[in-house]
């Protein structure tokens, strides 16, 4: 048997979300990999083995992946929203890259899904209509002052900016810090927008002016996003819709 390897997107929570391709992908699959709450999404059936773990193994996850492929299974490596969006694509590859020559003659694809950042923009309307970036706000693998650096030129670039991560319990002070440092650099009260579990049962989502924004508004389920200057929010009976023009004036 020729073994494969499929990095998956799950997308963001809700089942109707989650791509036909990777729907196939695991129909197929042998083996399943993946942070534990992300394998808990996938069902049980016979032939499938279910190998969960805990959030910090990303490379162990990946190399034990591998060497299953190698051993000609196939194994698909779960996500959620897209693997190659602060997830499990670029560990695996990491993996091939640091791993034996073999690894590189493997049949391995990316699936791609939907991100949480752009389920979370589409709630809203579409705050991510012109130039954005997206910023992953845990320092885990990184320092917090490239962190900081990147938010500071993203608010003189006026970027809409979209942040994973946000706040944990390990580590809350992150997203205050980062939250000051925007309410100190942008001098405007711009949208921004708390989206917790989307597409989930436990789905809330809020929308505040930028000086009322507060670090207990997220978790890390949440994904915020902050407008640029040009963010226009659309007021109506109900929620509001929020977009960001696609041009800028010259």
């Amino acid at each position: 048997m020729s073994g494969s390897l499929v990095i998956a997107g799950l997308g963001p929570g809700a089942e109707g979300l989650v791509t036909p391709d990777v729907t196939a992908a695991l129909a197929h699959a042998t083996d399943v990999v993946g942070y534990i709450p992300y394998v808990a999404r996938v069902a049980e059936r016979p032939g499938l083995t279910l190998h969960a773990s805990d959030n910090r193994v990303e490379i162990d996850r990946a190399r034990h992946a591998l060497e299953m492929a190698a051993d000609g299974r196939r194994v698909v490596v779960v996500s959620s929203g897209d693997p190659g969006v602060f997830a499990m694509a670029a560990a695996v590859f990491e993996a091939v890259e640091a791993g034996p020559p073999a690894w590189r003659d493997l049949d391995i694809r990316v699936a791609p899904g939907i991100t949480a950042m752009l389920a979370a923009a589409a709630r809203v309307g579409a705050p991510l209509g012109h130039d954005f970036c997206a910023i992953n706000l845990s320092d885990n693998l990184k320092p917090w002052p490239l962190i900081e650096k990147r938010l500071l030129l993203a608010v003189e670039a006026d970027f809409a900016m979209a942040f994973y991560n946000p706040r944990s319990r390990s580590r809350p002070e992150g997203f205050a810090r980062a939250l000051g440092l925007l309410q100190g650099a942008c001098g405007d009260a711009r949208p921004v927008i708390f989206a917790r579990a989307v597409s989930t049962p436990e789905e809330a989502i809020r929308v505040v002016p930028l000086p009322q924004a507060t670090p207990e508004m997220a978790d890390m389920r949440t994904m915020v996003i902050v407008g640029s200057s040009a963010t226009r929010i659309i007021a109506r009976d109900g929620a509001p819709l929020l977009y960001t023009p696609r041009s800028v004036p010259a």
